[in-house]
């Protein structure tokens, strides 16, 4: 397939793709957890960081160019060396979680319970939550409702008026710090373990799983600027990609300063959203809780529509019985639905969720990324997930709420997981597993080659 148009793309077109990018990526998550991290690490913050930025730019990235790697068009595809059971689920699963069940209700959800319950009295709560929530996912559906409109809505409107309203902040920020970051407590956590409780942290972005998600949607959008082949969308898909992550870290790094400054003037929040909000009340007084609303919306809308636009483009390629519009109304409704249940209920229960999908995710990043090397063998993808599967499962039952997490079965299952499985107390015991797993298929891609060149050369 040759391209529509065959002129290189000009500056402005990329920096229009990046800023799509850039909206999708970046929601209410990615400005409370930083937030949140540097409380938590203080002094330790830098080291922190480094860790959250692995899983919260580096591996977005990576997302982004495995897409483009493999010229697949989502998740879907990245899956497909496993077979297509084996896709068809790993799809459904990432889309259920970045989805309908936990990330795209709390796309509504933290602009609420941040920016506009404050402003509520107590009573009232719950049907604020109903009317916003409602309200938010309207507008996600009118603005997602035609696909050629999303680049437009996205990348042109909503996100320079995010960056220009968050940029205000930062400015505010560095003129009057509140105290020295380096200077802070550390939480025990921390004390010795800040990279890798950063490392883990950066699992609560979602980033790595809606990368591969969006992929359909940015696949999409660049075949509208006329790169059609693969070849040169894929191209255009990786260097819009480096922009916007870059973008995306320097953010990250703005915010986790910003959270171990908070520490002169406010003890360590229970969450980020209560950071974000001393944060804007220190700077701007009670105008801040005003542009605070505005910015958590506008970021979460971009993101919000980015997962519905996702989420319906894939369902109705492999479940065509319902059209786009009609998965994309489901996929609204149900948010909606889950938003209600409360933005601390969404975040417990995500947690088992991700950290049994982030192994398999960055594994099946990995692979797609380096598959070249080894002709995207599906025998080394088995081998890798198949080990992958064991420390993923017992890290999912260690997460869960006490009411599960505190069971015989699941004690008896964490006291061999911490005494037996290497890396277990700092939440990478997958990472020998998949190493173990390389070196099994590549042993066999290795010996499958030989014998076949073998048999050629008789």
């Amino acid at each position: 397939m040759e391209d529509l148009n065959k002129k290189p793309l000009s500056v402005k077109q990329y920096l229009v793709v990046s800023s799509l990018l850039f909206a999708l990526f970046f929601g209410a998550g990615n400005l409370i957890f930083p937030l949140h991290l540097g409380q938590l690490a203080g002094a330790h913050w830098f080291t922190a960081m480094l860790g959250f930025l692995c899983t919260g730019v580096v591996l977005p990235l990576l997302s982004v160019l495995a897409i483009s790697v493999t010229r697949s068009k989502g998740v879907y595809d990245i899956g497909t060396p496993l077979g297509s059971t084996f896709a068809l689920v790993f799809m459904v699963l990432i889309h259920a979680t970045i989805g309908p069940l936990f990330g795209t209700p709390r796309t509504a959800t933290v602009p609420f319970a941040v920016g506009v319950q404050p402003l509520l009295p107590s009573n009232f709560m719950h049907y604020g939550l109903l009317v916003f929530s409602f309200l938010f996912f309207l507008a996600a559906f009118l603005l997602s409702y035609k696909e050629s409109s999303i680049m437009a809505s996205v990348g042109k409107l909503l996100n320079p008026i995010f960056l220009v309203l968050l940029f205000v902040v930062f400015f505010l920020a560095f003129l009057h710090p509140m105290s020295s970051a380096g200077s802070q407590p550390v939480t025990a956590a921390y004390q010795s373990g800040s990279f890798f409780n950063g490392f883990l942290e950066g699992y609560n972005t979602m980033d790595a799983l809606a990368g591969l998600a969006f992929g359909v949607t940015v696949v999409t959008a660049v075949n509208q600027l006329g790169k059609t082949n693969p070849l040169s969308n894929a191209k255009v898909t990786a260097k819009a990609g480096f922009l916007a992550e870059a973008l995306v870290g320097l953010i990250y790094v703005v915010l986790i300063w910003l959270g171990a400054t908070t520490l002169g003037q406010f003890k360590a929040s229970a969450d980020g959203g209560v950071a974000f909000n001393q944060l804007m009340t220190y700077y701007l007084g009670a105008t801040g809780h005003a542009l605070l609303a505005t910015l958590l919306t506008l970021t979460c809308l971009t993101t919000a529509m980015g997962l519905v636009a996702a989420f319906a483009q894939d369902f109705h390629k492999h479940f065509p019985a319902l059209s786009y519009v009609q998965w994309l109304a489901l996929m609204c409704v149900a948010s909606f639905l889950t938003a209600n249940f409360g933005l601390d209920t969404i975040i417990q229960w995500s947690t088992p969720m991700l950290m049994f999908l982030y192994p398999f995710a960055m594994v099946l990043i990995l692979l797609s990324v380096f598959s070249p090397l080894f002709k995207r063998d599906s025998v080394v993808y088995f081998w890798v997930v198949l080990l992958t599967t064991v420390p993923a499962l017992m890290d999912m039952l260690a997460s869960f709420p006490p009411v599960v997490s505190q069971s015989a079965f699941a004690k008896m299952v964490g006291n061999f997981q911490q005494s037996y499985l290497p890396l277990a107390s700092i939440g990478m015991d997958w990472v020998p597993f998949a190493v173990v797993g390389l070196l099994l298929g590549l042993m066999c891609h290795w010996y499958k080659n030989k014998k076949y060149l073998q048999t050629v050369t008789e």
